[in-house]
């Protein structure tokens, strides 16, 4: 039996929940989420699915899991090894006892570590009783048999109070991290309102686990300090919902009612749900049919006037390619959201990945250019979604952002802006009379069109997807205006770079190494470059993109003043590859994972560690 790591007072800590699919693996991650939030901890979350619909019980391909990294300090990422792992069944610990640090904390639901179970995870002897964990902390708990003794008198049946043993799980690690119930409880009789049963049971199965936390002495009592964030009103919020919240603050911000049509595809959803939700706040969500369907209701409700999105992942995307063509030569307003998952074909459709930007730059037939940025954390997803609102809004343009799983579903601290931090959204329109008006007019500096709708008095117009005629948009085959305006629908991206906020480099100004990423990865590159620095590393940077096309106007400077360039991404190497067309001359490197799994910030650090040995 190993010592207790968790000591009386932690700067961080990390803590995985995981059982079989039906074991409320997810709720259970995401109550102590909003505990920690309401504690003042800054925090990263993952959570990870089955990818079958219904996977084998009691299997190691059924486990679902929930991992946290909470702190008393800046926290990006949910962490590499676990400090403590929480499981409810063998399965459970086959499937992450490869992740918990030496030494680590398992609690284990004993009563569901049965000889048929066993088997099911591959497991020859009872790993609790077999000696093979003694270089770990272990609580034996018995979870499911607790749960049901405090509930045998509440008239619920076996299964039904066999369901209620998260809520044992949960209060265990609620006394761990020293945290108080009220909160919880209140989530509780918000959450099973309508049946007030459940309320009952839930919050008592609560109770009897953080009991148990109290009189067991190898749980200890560790505490977590607030976080020093800046002064405002936070909330925990998922990837999802922050895209979608940043739809509306555009739409508030530029006067334009929001329309969403989408189709729904795993895991970009949950933006579909939460915006339906939104009647109130004058969101129009149209759910189609298909994902054809969905790509051309969007296109005609930004050619009404409307800010117009579609969200989708990589297959819909793939069926949205011929009415994306159609947005960029209408050029009209449309956010596009891919939130990405492993591929190709269905691939792991519950599982991470980056792979889709060769898709986003050139997943198109013809020359059809768009804007493409990407968010880097759940948080920014907000300000990532109201951005590519406000480009595609003010430049008249598709603008394609992209997301992933493990931001979509993974949460992290919000601070709610006020209206004031937001900025402007100013929408071209053409301010002189109709009769000087046509529609493929533009403005001299940025080269986009004017932004009217076919509903306005005396601008009534019609587009579609032809070649236009430079000026007045009509049909045309002329060979040299097909030439003149593919130059300026590409020079009209192009030209955003000149609006775009300068790319920044953290770490030295030049020096032998400088760490590359865009997207998602931004939390572990973040953390391995500023550990190794704080570690007394002196010649290493880091630099992330969110805005891919155009790049900012000084990436080639940026590149230049480094020996060599580490990109980091989660594919094959699609950013390097692009990196390489446009600045061919620099030393590139590459780091590449693809394993349906977020960077480690220790893989980073150790890549990093041999490039400057070298």
């Amino acid at each position: 039996m190993a010592d207790n790591i968790l000591r009386s007072e932690m700067r961080k800590v990390v803590v995985r929940f995981s059982g079989d699919s039906g074991d409320g693996m997810q709720l259970t991650g995401d109550m102590f989420s909003q505990s920690s939030g309401i504690a003042g901890n800054d925090l990263t979350t993952i959570p990870d699915f089955p990818a079958e619909i219904r996977a084998p019980q009691g299997s190691i391909g059924g486990v679902s899991s929930f991992q946290i990294q909470i702190g008393g300090t800046e926290i990006y990422t949910p962490g590499d090894d676990v400090d403590v792992l929480i499981v409810m069944n063998p399965a459970a610990l086959a499937a992450n006892l490869g992740i918990l640090k030496s030494g680590g904390t398992i609690i284990a639901d004993k009563d569901n570590f049965t000889s048929k179970n066993l088997k099911k995870a591959e497991f020859e002897e009872n790993p609790l009783e077999d000696g093979s964990l003694n270089d770990y902390t272990v609580i034996r708990a018995p979870a499911t048999s607790l749960t049901k003794e405090a509930l045998k008198d509440l008239g619920l049946d076996t299964q039904a109070m066999t369901r209620s043993k998260n809520m044992f799980a949960l209060g265990m690690v609620l006394y761990m991290f020293s945290r108080p119930l009220g909160s919880t409880i209140a989530f509780i009789e918000k959450k099973f309102a309508k049946k007030p049963e459940l309320v009952e049971a839930n919050i008592k199965a609560l109770k009897t686990g953080f009991n148990f936390g109290e009189t067991t002495e190898l749980i200890g009592n560790a505490v977590i300090p607030p976080a020093k964030l800046p002064a405002g009103t936070y909330r925990n919020i998922d990837g999802n919902t922050a895209i979608a919240w940043g739809l509306l603050a555009a739409a508030e911000m530029s006067g334009r009612k929001l329309s969403l049509s989408s189709y729904p595809i795993t895991p970009a959803s949950e933006i579909l749900h939460e915006l339906s939700k939104r009647r109130d706040m004058g969101a129009i969500v149209f759910q189609a049919e298909d994902e054809i369907a969905a790509a051309t209701a969007a296109i005609g409700a930004a050619f009404a006037g409307n800010l117009s999105a579609t969200t989708t992942s990589g297959p819909g995307v793939s069926l949205k390619t011929e009415a994306l063509g159609l947005a960029v030569i209408s050029e009209l307003p449309l956010v596009v959201v891919n939130v990405q998952r492993a591929g190709p074909s269905t691939g792991l459709p519950t599982k991470t990945e980056q792979a889709d930007l060769n898709q986003a730059l050139y997943g198109r037939h013809g020359e059809a250019p768009m804007v493409i940025m990407a968010a880097s954390s759940p948080d920014d997803c907000f300000h990532y979604s109201y951005e590519a609102a406000r480009i595609s809004m003010e430049h008249v343009t598709p603008v394609l952002l992209l997301s992933d799983t493990y931001l979509a579903s993974g949460t992290s601290p919000w601070k709610i802006p006020d209206d004031d931090e937001l900025e402007e959204i100013k929408v071209p329109r053409f301010e002189g009379p109709p009769e000087d008006w046509e529609p493929y007019m533009r403005d001299e500096e940025f080269l986009n069109r004017y932004w009217m709708s076919p509903g306005d008095k005396g601008f009534e117009h019609r587009i579609g997807g032809l070649e236009k005629k430079e000026n007045t948009g009509n049909l045309t085959y002329e060979p040299l205006n097909h030439q003149k305006m593919t130059k300026i629908r590409e020079e009209k991206i192009d030209r955003i770079a000149r609006r775009l906020p300068k790319q920044k480099a953290h770490g030295a100004e030049s020096g032998k190494l400088l760490v590359v990423g865009w997207g998602s990865t931004f939390g572990a590159i973040n953390t391995a470059v500023t550990e190794l620095m704080e570690d007394g590393e002196e010649d290493l940077a880091f630099t992330h993109f969110n805005y891919i096309k155009p790049l900012p106007e000084n990436t080639g400077e940026i590149l230049s003043k480094y020996d060599q360039i580490l990109v980091c991404e989660i594919n094959n190497g699609q950013f390097v590859h692009y990196l390489r067309s446009k600045f061919p001359d620099f030393n590139y490197r590459q780091f590449n994972k693809i394993q349906g799994q977020p960077f480690f910030s220790s893989e980073i650090k150790a890549q990093i560690v041999n490039l400057l040995s070298e």
